[in-house]
């Protein structure tokens, strides 16, 4: 069974830092891209950041200059370091990773998402 394990999120003042980790657990070959997502209350799910398995990135502009993702390929982990957090990055963030296992080639998970508040 595949799991991804996100972990730390909480509770910051605006202008604070963060660092969220996801951990991908179980048969897994190899994993391919790797990201984070986000959803706000009675908003829609939306793409934060991405990190191919070459490390190249991607990030939406709302976080640009501000978030920075990176992954350890030995630890099959994904990181989300955010800094000058603001009221609007309140959600939840969700690990997505795209991954080889003994079931499948190519397919996507997701983890059940921590949450970051930041207050005003």
């Amino acid at each position: 069974q595949v799991q991804l394990v996100e972990s730390g999120g909480g509770l910051v003042q605006a202008g604070g830092s963060l660092r969220l980790s996801c951990v991908a657990h179980g048969s897994i070959f190899s994993v391919n891209a790797m990201g984070w997502y986000r959803q706000a209350p009675r908003k829609q799910r939306e793409l934060v950041a991405t990190i191919s398995s070459g490390s190249n990135t991607n990030y939406a502009d709302s976080v640009k200059g501000r978030f920075t993702i990176s992954r350890d390929n030995a630890r099959n982990t994904v990181y989300l370091q955010m800094n000058s957090l603001k009221p609007e990055d309140t959600a939840v963030y969700y690990c997505n990773a795209n991954l080889d296992t003994v079931i499948q080639n190519g397919k996507d998970y997701w983890g059940k998402g921590t949450l970051v508040t930041v207050s005003s």
